[in-house]
């Protein structure tokens, strides 16, 4: 009988995070929010906003209409000149930044300064505890 507690136990710390990687939708996390993208010092504000239309805005101000795609582990930005790939296999934390690697082989630091929080389960789904 103290095995199946212990594990009872051990099985609720690990649910919420379980219950996390099953809800996220790739780019849910900050879809319409600004990200800072900081490449060979120049950093750039990406908005990855519905339906895969992407806009950068320059340090200048200038707008760059893009899309994007999230799939298979990579965040994905085009803009019709040129196409670029970077890792992508959790999501953005709010004010934690993340250096990653593209397919160019170019470092990029992203910064998320706010997340969109993840939605409630769908109705008629139960909770984490059954409500």
């Amino acid at each position: 009988m103290r095995l199946r507690s212990v594990c009872f136990a051990i099985a609720a710390i690990f649910l919420p995070s379980a219950a996390l990687a099953q809800a996220w939708i790739p780019t849910s996390e900050v879809e319409g929010l600004p990200l800072q993208v900081t490449t060979n010092g120049i950093t750039n504000t990406v908005y990855l906003d519905k339906g895969g239309s992407a806009r950068i805005v320059t340090p200048g101000g200038t707008t760059i209409s893009a899309s994007w795609t999230a799939a298979s582990g990579q965040l994905c930005l085009n803009t019709g000149a040129a196409s670029e790939c970077w890792p992508y296999a959790a999501p953005f934390q709010a004010n934690q930044p993340v250096t990653l690697v593209s397919s160019c082989q170019s470092s990029s630091t992203w910064l998320a300064q706010s997340v969109n929080s993840i939605p409630p389960p769908a109705s008629g789904q139960r909770g984490e505890r059954g409500r």
